[in-house]
């Protein structure tokens, strides 16, 4: 379904993004994990949110997310896996693929570390997305880092398309296919030199020509990487326009203090921005 605007992240910055959208009459998309897994939702006491003295995250968390369903935002619940930004954009969330004229990227702070030769081996045998390049590696070894609930089912698919799947986990996975091998691990090396060989685990070498790194958050740059980057978070102007066209970014992803206040706020100017973005674009075309 196409969208005038689709938003990553369904935190305050996310959701005060979506609302100010649909306040400019945009059809709008949140896709992001249940406002209960928010980091703010875990938050015991807020004192310095304006109005709110004494506040706790989840009672925040459950109006923000009432409101936005109030003014008609749309919510799909998912990992974002892939984005494409090119005369609008295209985004993958599982099996799903959203259409919409604009992005606002609020997906928060991606914390987990990569592992040695990720980056490097990126679009080069590393992969975040089955359902993306799975056709890829039909007939191939690969091997499937699971750290999120549903990797198990994307190493199902991979195994379905023929694929000769390893799984590799901390812990072991629930609903994966009883013919795919298990390796309990937790200290990983991506392996190779022009392209993946290997994966090593835990010392032990895992001969592979793909690995699929599948945790529950991706950073900003793994979607797009060609996004600018300022002291590490993603780069805004004044009305949180990143450096590509039609991508707009809000919340802690843009930096310090990460503070709810500074995410509603930027939120609020990033979906403005958007709808604006969506409004030129279509005059344009008349």
């Amino acid at each position: 379904m196409n969208y005038d605007v689709l938003v990553v992240g369904s935190g305050p910055a996310g959701l005060a993004a979506a609302v100010a959208a649909r306040g400019r009459d945009k059809s709008v998309l949140v896709v992001g994990n249940p406002w209960q897994e928010s980091p703010l939702a875990r938050a015991e006491r807020i004192d310095n949110y304006l109005g709110l003295p004494g506040v706790n995250g989840r009672e925040l968390m459950e109006h923000f997310s009432a409101h936005a369903q109030r003014v008609g935002v749309e919510f799909h619940t998912g990992r974002v896996v892939a984005v494409m930004a090119w005369e609008g954009v295209a985004l993958t969330a599982g099996s799903e693929v959203f259409q919409g004229r604009t992005l606002v990227l609020a997906p928060g702070v991606a914390r987990l570390a990569k592992y040695p030769g990720e980056a490097e081996l990126l679009g080069r045998g590393v992969s975040y997305c089955a359902t993306c390049d799975g056709m890829l590696y039909r007939g191939r070894a690969v091997t499937v880092v699971g750290r999120s609930k549903d990797a198990p089912q994307e190493a199902n698919y991979l195994k379905s398309l023929g694929c000769q799947v390893v799984y590799v986990s901390p812990q072991e996975p629930k609903g994966l296919d009883r013919e795919i091998p298990f390796v309990r691990a937790g200290k990983l090396e991506v392996r190779g030199t022009d392209r993946v060989s290997a994966l090593v685990a835990d010392g032990a070498e895992l001969p592979c020509e793909g690995v699929f790194i599948l945790r529950d958050a991706l950073a900003p740059t793994d979607l797009l990487p060609d996004l600018e980057l300022r002291n590490g978070a993603i780069a805004v102007d004044r009305e949180m326009a990143t450096s590509l066209p039609g991508v707009f970014a809000a919340g802690d992803c843009t930096g310090g203090p990460l503070q709810v206040a500074k995410a509603v706020g930027e939120g609020h100017t990033a979906g403005l921005s958007a709808a604006e973005y969506v409004d030129r674009k279509r005059n344009e075309h008349q």
